[in-house]
């Protein structure tokens, strides 16, 4: 991806940029892989799906600007929540593992305007991650699509700016990285870790003899 001079500045104007490449303070929560499913929420809620009496519990590390996240969601995610989210077997947890700053701009940009925006905003990012993520203005791009969700240029660089919502994506981040995180999308099911898009099947496969089928 190529970034204009406007687009540095941009970027560079949040907090979150100048954190990205080594000076943040944000610690994160401590955690192993082995136990993953049952951490603590990390020091910011999470974002979970389903109920929370689910038998099993997912946890995915993802980046907006990952093509293999991208087509975890928008291939077989729909499918994961219809036969397993929705019907009570599953909760799912997305946390935030953004692979570069423009990743970083996004998961801050999906929690500017809370809570019950987040999944909604991710999920337009991924479905839409080659018109901004790929592009030749990226930022510009991505300006654009999140007007779609009701930002104004001016709310989006006020976003960019706000320390707090940079130290919520961080302390996810550094939190899966802890627990052995190191590429997107990675999964903890039940504590197991698995690394890359797992397809509907790999994922009945898993899923079937944690739920006693």
């Amino acid at each position: 991806m190529k970034f204009t001079r406007r687009d540095t500045l941009i970027l560079a104007a949040s907090a979150a940029m100048a954190s990205y490449y080594g000076l943040g303070t944000a610690q994160a929560q401590e955690g192993t892989t082995k136990d993953v499913a049952k951490l603590a929420a990390v020091a910011v809620p999470d974002h979970a799906l389903g109920s929370d009496a689910a038998p099993v519990t997912v946890i995915e590390y993802a980046s907006p600007t990952c093509p293999h996240c991208a087509a975890f969601h928008n291939e077989t995610f729909g499918l994961l929540q219809t036969n397993y989210i929705d019907t009570g077997k599953v909760r799912f947890i997305m946390r935030e593992f953004p692979l570069d700053p423009l990743a970083t701009a996004g998961f801050m940009l999906a929690r500017c305007n809370g809570n019950d925006k987040y999944v909604p905003m991710t999920d337009l990012l991924f479905a839409q991650q080659r018109n901004w993520a790929f592009t030749d203005k990226p930022v510009d791009a991505l300006s654009s699509l999140v007007k779609q969700a009701g930002f104004t240029q001016e709310s989006f660089e006020a976003c960019l700016k706000r320390q707090d919502i940079y130290d919520a994506v961080t302390v996810v981040k550094d939190g899966g990285a802890k627990a052995g995180v190191d590429s997107t999308p990675t999964f903890f099911i039940n504590g197991q870790k698995r690394s890359g898009a797992l397809t509907i099947a790999e994922f009945d496969k898993i899923l079937e003899p944690l739920l006693g089928n």
